[in-house]
């Protein structure tokens, strides 16, 4: 496989929040946040990961001035490191031997730091998944939501369609190689890949259970338009889970547990997102306000999506045991498109005129965050988890 490209990556990665409030919050930064402060000599890298990726998780202030935090970092990139305040103690013991293995670690410790003093699980961790289309081409792109440690895994010219996470290390995701959308596997780390699914048609919207590695997936080829099937990759051995001869499918995502699948169909003239169990194949339609696209399950049973309604189109949060008269709309109407949760069920990465921005679920939580830059325009966001 062709070695990684950076070329392609002008990352100017900013804390600065976006400006435009949430619908009906108040933006009074009610949420209570420990203070902390960064005091980490050695690799620069160390220290900067550190503090980005602690702003990020919502749950830190950062201060320049030690004697004002409740939790004071302290210590040396390739030594150890001590976090002390409220009463808990951390240490870890750094060897990091260059800019990259300090940012590694950095976000390790930003993420134990989130678990031990806000309760709450850290996501700096986990990759990022995207697509930067640039032009013609759209090239599949791999990083951490800080910006950093980003890579190019494809070099193709050609359309990269939707990708998800098989598991932390690997995706799958559409591509035109061969002309017709087929599915292909990519690792995230090395940029080998393979060819998954190709049975003509479309072929689209690989998406794996987090159960038993089952495939949600979008075949068009036999029945003449797009329906929702499950493939068995175990043996290659697919079923039709949908039935819909005036509509067309899309976008599978599972629930947590693996038991339920939602999904986006046009049957009732408008895009809706519908639930339906893959062993009965029961389902039900969740939403019945706007036109509502791109849902992802997240950790603690919510789905995202996006909902537009007056031309415009905005984040969204549900409970699928309710209707879409409760949903949450967390930002303002806009150009969003392509939430996907994070680990820490509180914040999803979305994107907005070709820009990904973390955006903050809590009702009282922050203003949105525009995450990097990159020449082109970034797509189709995901989160590993």
């Amino acid at each position: 496989m062709r070695p990684y490209l950076s070329l392609l990556f002008a990352v100017a990665a900013t804390s600065a929040a976006f400006a435009a409030p949430v619908i009906r919050i108040e933006r009074g930064g009610s949420v209570a946040k420990q203070i902390a402060s960064v005091e980490v000599s050695g690799d620069p890298a160390f220290r900067q990961t550190l503090e980005r990726n602690l702003v990020l998780s919502g749950a830190f202030q950062l201060s320049a001035d030690p004697s004002s935090a409740s939790i004071r970092v302290t210590g040396a990139s390739g030594g150890e490191i001590v976090v002390a305040g409220a009463g808990k103690r951390l240490s870890m013991k750094s060897r990091a031997g260059d800019a990259k293995s300090a940012r590694s670690e950095a976000r390790r410790l930003s993420d134990k730091m989130c678990e031990t003093f806000a309760g709450q699980k850290g996501f700096a961790s986990d990759r990022l998944a995207f697509v930067v289309k640039n032009g013609r081409s759209e090239e599949l792109c791999s990083g951490y939501a800080d910006g950093g440690d980003m890579r190019q895994l494809t070099k193709d010219g050609k359309a990269s369609i939707g990708p998800r996470w098989k598991d932390s290390g690997t995706l799958y995701y559409t591509g035109y190689l061969r002309g017709a959308p087929e599915i292909y596997e990519i690792d995230a780390v090395s940029g080998a890949r393979r060819l998954m699914w190709g049975f003509g048609g479309l072929t689209t919207g690989a998406a794996a259970s987090p159960r038993d590695g089952r495939v949600a997936i979008i075949l068009s080829k036999a029945f003449g338009n797009p329906e929702l099937c499950v493939i068995d990759p175990a043996n290659g051995t697919w079923s039709r889970l949908t039935k819909t001869k005036t509509g067309n499918e899309g976008q599978p995502c599972w629930s947590p547990d693996g038991s339920s699948i939602a999904y986006v169909s046009d049957e009732s003239r408008r895009q809706h997102i519908y639930i339906i169990d893959p062993a009965t194949k029961a389902k039900r339609r969740l939403t019945s306000t706007g036109n509502n696209v791109d849902p992802d399950w997240g950790p603690d049973g919510r789905i995202v999506y996006t909902t537009r309604r007056g031309g415009q189109s905005q984040i969204a949060v549900l409970s699928p045991a309710e209707d879409d008269a409760t949903a949450q709309l967390v930002t303002q109407p806009g150009s969003w498109e392509h939430p996907t949760w994070t680990r820490d069920g509180r914040h999803v990465i979305a994107e907005r005129d070709g820009v990904l921005f973390l955006v903050d679920t809590l009702p009282d939580g922050d203003a949105p965050r525009k995450l990097f830059g990159v020449k082109g325009r970034s797509i189709t966001p995901t989160m590993s988890r």
